[in-house]
């Protein structure tokens, strides 16, 4: 079974780039630039190859470029597209349970200059293995900001839709495989993600080669801190409610959540009728080891209901929460345990 991750790694220790991991509450927009500014692209690039390596060397056969670059996996990309002001953050609650001042969409949004071209080409050169490179989207974008312009969730999210896919056919283009776009919020919304959502997610891929594989993530969320207690996930039954629909939708590949607490795969997996699944079987804010016999159990119960051929390993969300040995740790388990399942 091949095995993947989804986003983020623990960032080098030479990286001075402060992500929303290592921050409990406040703003954590305003002193990305300054921080970037302060490290040579060379030491970056550094740091990109060393965690890809890390990935293969731990048996991960589609690594990302572990989000090296990014204060966060969403506003990253909102950086890259114009109409978000970064100079004036504004108030909100985010996700429905966390406090902080956000970017705000001040104007049209459009394309801007994309990055993400010249990250998938750093990171593909530390390994001939194929790097995925993640794409936040439409949905989750807007629950990362705040829309003092559109101010209707369908006209932003489709305006972000459009500007996305340009930058998601710009890293095709540059030779990229494995394109990911990144819709936790949906597993939070499922009816907004019902009406209008996947729509959305389907357009970030608009004209896409044959030869790139769609992927999607729906994670249930992250919490605030590693190993907190009862955070207030999104309800693990909206991927029923999802599954059909986007199984209809193009979309190769579906990564969901399964090791922070079990779905009930005999429900869920048959309704995915052509999707591939990601499916999630380390835990990411936890620091229990998951033993190598327990995924192997749980992935082979997966594959008596859907197929060694549609079915891929990973950890439930980004690894930004862990230690690099923690991190390390749970991706040799995994892949140990998927690569015991063959046909």
């Amino acid at each position: 079974m091949l095995t993947t991750t989804i986003g983020a790694f623990p960032k080098p220790s030479d990286v001075p780039i402060t992500d929303w991991f290592s921050i409990s509450d406040g703003d954590y927009t305003s002193a990305y630039l300054d921080e970037l500014d302060a490290v040579a692209d060379e030491v970056l690039d550094a740091a990109v190859h060393a965690v890809v390596r890390d990935q293969i060397d731990a048996g991960v056969d589609i690594p990302t470029d572990g989000e090296v670059r990014r204060e966060n996996y969403i506003h990253y990309q909102c950086r890259q597209l114009t109409g978000i002001d970064f100079g004036t953050l504004s108030y909100k609650r985010m996700r429905g349970t966390t406090d902080t001042e956000l970017p705000t969409v001040r104007g049209e949004i459009g394309v801007g200059e994309s990055l993400l071209p010249r990250d998938f080409r750093v990171a593909q050169a530390a390994t001939t293995a194929p790097v995925k490179i993640t794409v936040p989207g439409p949905m989750t974008i807007i629950d990362s900001v705040v829309d003092d312009r559109y101010r209707d969730d369908v006209a932003l999210g489709a305006d972000l839709a459009a500007a996305i896919n340009v930058h998601v056919l710009a890293l095709a283009d540059a030779g990229c495989t494995n394109i990911q776009v990144d819709e936790p919020v949906m597993a939070r919304k499922p009816g907004a993600a019902l009406s209008h959502g996947i729509d959305h997610l389907a357009r970030c891929f608009g004209g896409v080669r044959g030869e790139v594989t769609r992927i999607a993530h729906a994670c249930c969320g992250y919490p605030n801190s590693l190993d907190e207690i009862d955070y207030p996930k999104a309800d693990r039954g909206a991927y029923l409610e999802l599954a059909e629909a986007l199984d209809a939708a193009p979309i190769d590949q579906i990564s969901i959540e399964d090791a922070h607490a079990h779905n009930d795969l005999e429900m869920l997996l048959p309704r995915f009728r052509s999707t591939t699944i990601i499916l999630g079987v380390v835990g990411i804010a936890r620091s229990r080891l998951e033993t190598i016999e327990e995924i192997e159990a749980r992935l082979r119960e997966a594959v008596a209901i859907h197929g060694l051929d549609r079915l891929i390993a990973a950890p439930d969300c980004g690894l930004g929460y862990l230690s690099r040995d923690q991190a390390l740790d749970k991706l040799r388990n995994l892949a140990t345990a998927a690569h015991r399942i063959t046909a």
